[in-house]
């Protein structure tokens, strides 16, 4: 066997035994979240029990419907502000363009721990009440950076005179930035807005810092129900894989359908 093959081998097996070791919990949580017994280790039958309890548990179900609107809100608010902001740096001048870059950087580099207790002190100073609002300002704050960091590559590989030739040919500013700039940056606002999503809808530490009044996220219930055996976290966390799932399989599959129409066409 040459020494190419063993290469090729080897690199398969490491590649199978990775897969391994980052699906197996998410399979073993999906099975486990269909056991008819409390157990989580010994399965004693199929069930929809936990299931059951999930929906009838008004704590849990208050606590989907603000991370949804909380992840939704944060990915809209920062998907339009991160998109501007990108779109306002390309314009300017370089200095200030690479110092608001590095200054856009620190809250990505920032450990989220310094950034929830940041938060925390400023909220308080300004005497704002701990709860929906506050969540929502924190969420905003720590993923805009993000669509900023996915728009502003885009926006460098646009030709700089396509607005210019834009508003040569007779449209407004708002025409050209909606009709012109924002169809040739549309990648980097979808990669952008799917990862705010994603940070806002699995944060934890900040979280745990600037809410109050009730107001919990499945993470915060989550890290309380760790406290004590409740298998119904299977049933939410299987939920929670099949909808993150669900939205990946439609932005993937959005795009090369939209593809074969235009090739019918």
């Amino acid at each position: 066997m040459s020494v190419e093959k063993k290469h090729s081998i080897w690199a398969k097996i490491i590649l199978c035994l990775t897969a391994i070791f980052f699906y197996l919990p998410i399979v073993y949580i999906i099975f486990f979240s269909f056991n008819e017994s409390r157990s989580l280790t010994h399965f004693g039958g199929f069930s929809l029990r936990w299931y059951e309890k999930l929906f009838s548990d008004n704590t849990m179900m208050e606590s989907i419907v603000y991370t949804i609107v909380i992840a939704v809100l944060a990915t809209i608010i920062s998907t339009i502000v991160g998109t501007l902001a990108a779109i306002g740096l390309s314009r300017s001048r370089r200095v200030l363009r690479n110092v608001v870059e590095q200054v856009n950087n620190l809250p990505i580099m920032n450990p989220e721990i310094v950034t929830a207790i940041g938060l925390l002190m400023f909220f308080s100073a300004l005497g704002l009440h701990k709860g929906f609002t506050t969540l929502l300002l924190a969420h905003v704050m720590f993923c805009t950076p993000y669509v900023i960091l996915s728009v502003s590559p885009k926006l460098r590989s646009l030709d700089p005179n396509l607005a210019d030739a834009a508003l040569d040919l007779g449209a407004t500013p708002m025409q050209a930035l909606i009709r012109v700039i924002v169809p040739q940056i549309m990648p980097g606002i979808v990669s952008g807005a799917l990862i705010a999503f994603t940070m806002s809808f699995d944060d934890f530490i900040i979280s745990y810092f600037v809410t109050g009044n009730g107001v919990n996220n499945i993470s915060i219930l989550v890290y309380t129900m760790s406290k004590r055996i409740n298998p119904s976290i299977n049933a939410l966390s299987t939920l929670v894989i099949a909808l993150i799932t669900v939205v990946l399989l439609i932005v993937n599959l959005l795009p090369m359908i939209k593809e074969k129409r235009r090739k019918k066409v």
